[in-house]
């Protein structure tokens, strides 16, 4: 018998879907490119559905949930002023009263290369979950696939940013691609992706060490060959 959830009786979400509906408004409101918006906000709606769809019957942890939030409240900031206008550094200015782009010698905006680090560091541990709840992975490979499925889906990110820019063209186009001139600005967003979910899965192996008694154990029995003979081969001839 599948358990289902009612959402209605978790105040933490109800929070936290509450605060994500009130900024999505407002940077719905007279966002930089109206046409940039919608194309940023294609894959974040389709991905707000899943999350809303699966959650009676396969409800995240408060900690995940709390991940997806702030990296989702991150992406609307960037959708509403286009990633690569974000005026972070004139917000630095008017807290600290100097430029933090000049302090730290940067030559461009950085908010998008914030948001591909956070894509790994904040979404590796839900995707963590998932992999641990669904399929039961133990050990090593409840910290490798988390990173592997980021890296793997931060270069499908790319290709379907590439795919837009070529179906669009023109000025919408470098809008939403944000290269902002660097020809490596692809493979600096997946290294830093990457970079992110090691991160992540690092302090989160960290604190299972710290926590988990059997944690060595269980390591060393996720590596060991669980069928010598090879697979396929041998059922294909007969």
């Amino acid at each position: 018998m599948t358990t289902t959830v009612n959402p209605l009786r978790n105040p933490y979400l109800i929070v936290l879907a509450l605060l994500f509906a009130v900024e999505s408004v407002v940077l719905a409101i007279s966002p930089i490119d109206r046409e940039a918006w919608l194309l940023e906000n294609v894959l974040a709606l389709a991905f707000i559905v899943v999350m809303v769809s699966t959650y009676k019957v396969f409800p995240l942890s408060r900690i995940s949930y709390s991940l997806i939030f702030l990296f989702m409240v991150l992406h609307e900031v960037g959708a509403h002023y286009t990633y690569a206008k974000v005026p972070y550094d004139q917000w630095w200015q008017s807290l600290f009263g100097y430029s933090l782009n000049e302090s730290l010698g940067f030559k461009r905006n950085h908010f998008d290369r914030l948001v591909h680090l956070s894509y790994g560091l904040l979404l590796a541990y839900p995707i963590r979950e998932i992999f641990i709840r669904i399929a039961g992975v133990r050990g090593f490979w409840g910290y490798f696939l988390p990173l592997d499925l980021t890296m793997s889906t931060s270069m499908m990110f790319e290709l379907f940013e590439w795919g837009a820019a070529e179906v669009f063209g023109g000025e919408l186009a470098m809008d939403y691609l944000g290269i902002q001139g660097d020809i490596w600005d692809a493979h600096k967003d997946m290294a830093l992706a990457s970079l992110g979910a090691l991160i992540a899965m690092m302090v989160t192996a960290s604190v299972n060490y710290s926590l988990q008694r059997d944690f060595a154990k269980e390591w060393q029995t996720s590596l060991k060959i669980k069928r010598r003979l090879p697979l396929g081969e041998e059922q294909v001839k007969h």
